[in-house]
């Protein structure tokens, strides 16, 4: 009788350590704090995150254009990224949305989510089994959640920091996230952190859609190099501005955006250098000879690459202009 009850207890504590497996140990863990936000000017819509977890990214942060973007975090249930936006498209509100996720999910108690739509529709949800200290706030185009934090001034420091921010989405979004780290943020620490920005109305083409998409997979200051990232992907962008100026035969423009990428990165050889070349495309080829000087003399194999560009005609000129260029630096 008593060898009975010992292995009907053992049925009965196995058959909860899977239940509890299955439910809270078969999704990713991505404790963490995160923001959805729009900004209501542009329609831009993007999902900011850090945790102490590798590639934290991959699994928290969703968005697609003219949809609406979406956090799922805690103990992930990583289907409600993709199930969230389906749900969107249908013309269903953030609070609808997670109403059906929810309901849906053995695991609720342990999901944390944040859903925002590009009409600016925003909720979010708390399971009541979040590791403290846990919770969230939704405000005008945006909302802030976190779990695991080592305190409960998280959520709400974001919050103020977003709010009182002005500037580009994406910036005011990094604010948030420096903001949940100064009062605390995750209790284990730091290690990853991305950031989405999604457009408002598709193009229709994925990858015109996606204006930011940047991960920083696993650093010692995940926030502070998500926002150099930034900075970088804002300089490129004056360089594809600077770009597409010079094929409109805008040279003004042009420089004028060349110019704001190298003031952000004056290090920076390949800025200097394909400024060079546009120079010289366009007749300025005495104004481009410094930049090229500066450029070899930190890097050789700019200059040994220079002449390849001729044949295929990203650089026009002929062979004493080439040879100009090439003795610049001896």
């Amino acid at each position: 009788m008593k060898s009975r009850y010992l292995s009907l207890l053992f049925v009965f504590i196995m058959g909860d350590l899977i239940f509890a497996q299955k439910t809270f140990y078969s999704e990713p863990f991505a404790h963490t704090y995160s923001i959805v936000a729009r900004d209501p000017e542009t329609g831009e819509m993007g999902v900011a995150v850090q945790s102490h977890w590798f590639s934290v990214g991959s699994i928290v942060a969703w968005g697609e254009a003219g949809v609406g973007v979406i956090a799922t975090q805690s103990f992930v249930n990583v289907s409600f990224g993709p199930r969230g936006l389906a749900l969107l498209k249908r013309d269903k509100t953030a609070q609808q949305v997670i109403e059906a996720l929810i309901a849906s999910d053995e695991g609720r108690d342990v999901r944390q989510l944040a859903v925002l739509s590009a009409n600016g529709s925003v909720d979010a949800y708390t399971g009541k089994n979040c590791i403290p200290d846990a919770g969230h706030y939704v405000g005008e185009n945006f909302s802030v959640q976190a779990n695991l934090m080592m305190n409960d001034k998280v959520w709400s420091a974001m919050a103020e920091a977003f709010e009182n921010t002005g500037g580009p989405l994406a910036e005011r979004m990094i604010t948030a996230l420096e903001a949940a780290q100064e009062v605390g943020g995750d209790i284990r620490g730091k290690q990853s952190a991305s950031i989405l920005i999604v457009r408002g109305e598709s193009t229709g083409n994925v990858w015109e859609d996606r204006l930011i998409d940047l991960r920083v997979e696993d650093h010692q200051h995940p926030v502070k190099e998500l926002k150099r990232l930034l900075r970088v992907h804002r300089a490129y962008e004056h360089m594809n501005n600077g770009d597409l100026a010079v094929e409109h035969n805008n040279m003004e423009l042009a420089m004028k955006e060349y110019s704001a990428a190298e003031e952000m990165f004056p290090d920076n050889e390949e800025m200097k250098y394909w400024h060079a070349v546009t120079l010289v495309n366009n007749g300025g080829l005495e104004e481009a000879l410094p930049l090229f000087k500066e450029v070899f003399a930190k890097n050789e194999n700019w200059k040994i690459l220079t002449p390849r560009l001729v044949p295929v005609g990203l650089l026009k000129v002929n062979d004493k202009q080439l040879k100009k260029i090439l003795l610049i630096s001896e």
